[in-house]
């Protein structure tokens, strides 16, 4: 019964942090931080960075859903792109050079970071004080780019040495605090690119970092669970891709009409409270 009743709280909290990773993970406002926060008022146990990568499968499953006619172009694109050596010929095949470049930066540091830092998941980076530092000075580089730049570039408008810099600044969301999002968003918003063209830029230059991810730290709890153990992990993944779906929409409409001071006064205020429980 004891055994049962554990089971029971490990899938409801599976469930509930799939919603948070599928709010938090398109929302500019960090997913890893408030998978790590939020636990932490709860008075759980921090579920990880390997429970926390396999619930964005979730959030990388939702991307391809919503955006499945822009995939199914973009994969016809690579195979273009192999057989013709023309990555410029057409949107789809920029696009598909575009996702390509901006995922190599952040695939390199992942994986130095796998192999050369085994104890990252326990280091300074994750903890609480890190975390909000860079929550506040992440919320200030997106006023920043919101209040200096133009912000006028159209999808046909974007350069390559734009990519390049947004690949650059992807990789450094393996810090949590960061966001993916956020700092795509940033990076892509300083680069003088429309809101509405930079989010979904922003999501889809995601999908091989975050299935990547994803699938390498689900298949490294699957070695050390049995199927029991893992079925709360899956109910996760389920509920982030729900959730996620929601939060794509949502902020595609908010963003062609609005601009991130809202999250920008999240991410200086989820900063400050969490120094200020110190």
């Amino acid at each position: 019964m004891p055994e049962l009743n554990h089971f029971i709280v490990d899938c409801f909290q599976s469930f509930l942090l799939g919603i948070i990773q599928g709010i938090t993970e398109f929302l500019p406002i960090s997913s890893s931080a408030h998978l790590k926060v939020v636990p932490y008022f709860l008075g759980w146990n921090d579920p990880g960075v390997s429970i926390s990568a396999s619930l964005q499968l979730g959030s990388a499953f939702a991307i391809v859903y919503y955006f499945r006619k822009d995939i199914g172009l973009i994969i016809n694109s690579f195979i273009a792109i192999y057989n013709h050596r023309q990555p410029f010929k057409d949107e789809n095949t920029k696009l598909a050079t575009y996702i390509f470049v901006a995922s190599i930066p952040i695939m390199i540091l992942g994986l130095l970071i796998k192999i050369y830092w085994p104890g990252f998941s326990d280091s300074y980076f994750r903890g609480l004080f890190s975390i909000a530092i860079i929550s506040i000075i992440m919320s200030l580089l997106l006023a920043i780019s919101e209040l200096c730049c133009d912000k006028k570039k159209l999808f046909n408008d974007i350069k390559l040495s734009d990519i390049f810099l947004l690949g650059i600044s992807q990789s450094l969301a393996i810090f949590p605090g960061v966001s993916r999002s956020g700092i795509t968003l940033t990076s892509a918003l300083f680069s003088g690119i429309e809101r509405k063209t930079a989010a979904r830029i922003s999501f889809l230059v995601g999908i091989p970092a975050i299935s990547i991810s994803g699938f390498v730290e689900l298949f490294s709890i699957y070695r050390t669970s049995t199927a029991i153990d893992i079925l709360p992990t899956i109910i996760g993944i389920i509920s982030s891709f729900i959730s996620s779906i929601i939060s794509i929409d949502l902020l595609l409409r908010f963003l062609a009409r609005n601009n991130t001071f809202i999250f920008i006064y999240y991410r200086l205020a989820f900063g400050t409270l969490i120094l200020s429980i110190m």
